[in-house]
Formats: C-alpha cells, structure tokens, sequence
C-alpha cells in the first residue's frame, strides 16, 4: 500500500474495509485536522482528543460516505466541526487541571518581557477569535493555519466563494474594531 494513492482509491478501499487505506488517509488529513481543533479549542490534549474523536468516527462511517463532488477533506472538516461544537457542553462535564503554559514552550533564548507581550497579544487575540461565531473562527483558521483559497474553505463550509469573502472582510472589521 502505497501513500501515493489518490483519495478516491483510498476510499474505495476503505469504504470496504481495507483499514490500511483508512491508515493513507489518516496519515494525509490528521495533521490538518488536529490543527483546525487545536485553533479552535487552544488546548493540546483537547485537540489530539478531538481528532482522534474525527478519525473514529470517520473511520466507523467510512462505508456511509457519498462523494458529492466535494472533496473528502470537507467531510472531515464538518465532522471536526461539529464535535468542537459540541466540546463545551463535553468538557464540563470533565475536571480539569491546566498547567502553566510558560513552563511547556520553548522560550529559547528570547528576553523574558519580550516573550511576555508577545504572549499577552497572542493570548488577547486569541480571547478576540474565541468570541467571534463558530462560522468566522472556522474561516480564519481554514485561513491563516490551513493557507486554504476561498474556493476551498467555501467547499468546506457549504458557500460560495463571493460568501466567504464578504464573511472574511465582516471578520477582520469586527477584530478590528474589537
């Protein structure tokens, strides 16, 4: 089994229960996924509990997927969306204990008041994005941590690309005015 195969193969073979194509397509969208749960959740352990939740799923459903011209990426996106839309009502009902932060980065051998504006500014934009609606955290974070265009985060989240730019322009002036 080779990583080459494209994803319509990938998923045939999975869709049968071949679990070493599953295994291609993990390995292609897992990296991308954990990204996308970690944008929108902040915690390292929550992300890689998340994707995990994702890919079992996926993997569990595999055999239900319809290609609806939309690449499979997309389907994995809404199923991750949908479990982070449902990660706080989760996670209440879990105890948790949040180490600090500092003592888990590399802090190198930047300068100590340097390091803590940056992650002051970092950690207010990050309160700002938090706030917005699931929709625009969704688009800057298919944005800016995925790199995707327009046209692919409309694919995603089921609107044109002339929606996703005027959401995008309402985005940056809403962060902006905040």
């Amino acid at each position: 089994m080779t990583e080459e195969m494209s994803d319509s193969e990938a998923l045939a073979l999975a869709s049968s229960g071949d679990q070493a194509a599953f295994g291609v397509l993990y390995d292609k969208y897992s990296g991308r996924i954990y990204n996308y749960t970690f944008y929108r959740t902040g915690s390292q352990q929550d992300a890689e509990d998340l994707t995990a939740r994702v890919f079992f799923r996926a993997m569990r459903h595999i055999t239900n997927y319809t290609d609806r011209g939309l690449p499979f990426s997309a389907w994995l996106y809404r199923l991750a969306h949908n479990l982070v839309a449902n990660w706080p009502r989760d996670r209440s009902r879990r105890q948790e204990v949040v180490l600090d932060e500092s003592y888990q980065s590399d802090q190198s051998e930047e300068h100590p008041e340097s390091f803590l504006e940056r992650s002051e500014s970092e950690g207010a934009l990050m309160r700002l994005i938090r706030n917005l609606p699931e929709d625009r955290q969704q688009l800057l974070i298919l944005k800016f941590v995925e790199h995707m265009s327009n046209a692919e985060i409309g694919e995603i989240m089921d609107r044109t690309e002339g929606a996703i730019k005027s959401l995008y322009h309402r985005t940056l002036l809403a962060l902006r005015d905040e």
